[in-house]
């Protein structure tokens, strides 16, 4: 699956912390729903492990880490993602 999404902070207050980036209704749909998964990927060209997580409010997120955010994007970066289950 693919999608574009905007890399944004867990807690949009904390300084640091966990990343995130909220996936579409059809991408959460296709990886099973709003559950936990592990899921692996391209963002923005650059391949990832990682996992999904439900976010509240009907929203799947991607887990950003710190290490996902050297392809070269920051927080409030729209990305391309291309995600399946791992």
């Amino acid at each position: 699956m693919r999608c574009r999404a905007t890399i944004r902070r867990w807690k949009p207050g904390a300084a640091g912390g966990l990343c995130v980036a909220d996936l579409s209704a059809d991408v959460a749909s296709a990886l099973g729903g709003l559950k936990q998964a592990r899921v692996r990927g391209t963002l923005n060209g650059t391949e990832f492990a990682s996992n999904v997580m439900p976010a509240g409010g009907g929203v799947l997120c991607l887990s950003v880490s710190k290490a996902m955010m050297t392809a070269g994007v920051s927080v409030g970066d729209d990305v391309n993602i291309e995600i399946e289950l791992a």
